[in-house]
């Protein structure tokens, strides 16, 4: 029996990547056919597309009656993200502070940070709040292409593999180039739908047999499984010395992260916020804001500033066990 559920726990997180990589690449190549820059594909399609998981995670926890795995994968995710993603890049490779993770990005995943922790301070998060976040990462959306657009910049996105992608393809208008491009949005959605249905399910038997809690379940294990495709890309991109985007694009990914996820989630049903979670989140915003020196007095982050970020996780993690 426990066999079957670590294969349910096993299948359900490949399923929930491989969905979400699905759905990222079809979007992505049907936004290039029609001529949308890659840029605005990367603000809007691949980061939502790669928030789908805990999205998907988050409001089957919450419609199964589970609020604190709801918010423990959100904030475990932007714990993992800052400290474990972000500190073992930097050890493999040093980063680059861009001016602009230190300007817009820092500010809004701080901002968004800490607008949660005051939101969830009556113990809920509802609806009206859930469209107040969803309505702060339309505005940030538009003023970051607007930015994009005044500066005249064009960036490569490490989510978006655009040289992979034959550019006769995506001029292509022929009804099978759609068929394909709509049939991997869909096996996305549904590979999204049933992989994290499973892999809930699956964590929630497992942990729940050892006496683990949901806040522990939520924080810890579904955290980390959904940051492994980021964990897995910033290491290949490490190796391969292409670091450029890493701080920019794990700070978006928690922007994301809370604004929409949450968001969406609080939008479909209110999320009660136990007091274990709310200490959860002092380590979030602790987390984010030790990035910031980091970042500021150096411009570029290596293996000593990786090393305290890979502590800070892991003694983060242990305390965490240590209470189970």
């Amino acid at each position: 029996m426990l066999l079957v559920k670590i294969v349910y726990l096993i299948l359900g997180l490949l399923i929930l990547i491989g969905g979400g990589e699905f759905l990222v690449r079809g979007a992505s190549r049907i936004a290039l056919r029609l001529h949308l820059s890659p840029l605005v594909v990367g603000l809007t399609i691949v980061a939502f597309g790669t928030s789908a998981p805990e999205l998907f995670i988050s409001v089957q926890s919450a419609l199964d009656g589970s609020p604190d795995m709801a918010m423990g994968n959100v904030i475990g995710s932007n714990i993992c993200n800052l400290a474990l993603v972000l500190g073992i890049t930097a050890v493999f490779a040093p980063i680059d502070v861009h001016s602009n993770s230190i300007k817009i990005d820092w500010p809004m995943a701080m901002g968004s940070s800490i607008l949660l922790f005051i939101l969830v301070q009556g113990n809920y998060l509802v609806r009206i709040e859930g469209l107040i976040f969803v309505s702060i990462l339309i505005v940030y959306i538009f003023f970051l292409i607007r930015q994009s657009r005044k500066e005249h910049r064009r960036e490569k996105l490490e989510d978006l593999d655009v040289e992979d992608l034959d550019p006769k393809e995506l001029e292509s208008t022929a009804p099978k180039a759609w068929f394909t491009d709509l049939s991997l949005i869909i096996l996305g959605c549904a590979g999204l739908y049933f992989g994290s249905e499973w892999f809930v399910n699956g964590s929630k038997d497992i942990f729940k047999d050892l006496g683990v809690s949901d806040r522990i379940i939520g924080i810890v294990v579904l955290a980390l499984g959904t940051s492994l495709p980021e964990l897995v890309t910033s290491i290949v991109a490490a190796v391969r010395k292409n670091t450029d985007l890493a701080i920019g694009n794990l700070m978006g990914s928690n922007i994301f992260n809370v604004l929409s996820i949450l968001g969406i989630t609080s939008i479909i049903k209110d999320i009660h916020v136990s007091t274990s979670i709310v200490g959860d989140m002092y380590w979030m915003i602790g987390v984010t804001l030790l990035v910031f020196p980091l970042m500021l007095f150096s411009r570029r982050l290596g293996k000593i500033q990786g090393g305290i970020l890979l502590s800070v996780y892991f003694y983060y993690t242990y305390s965490i066990l240590a209470t189970v």
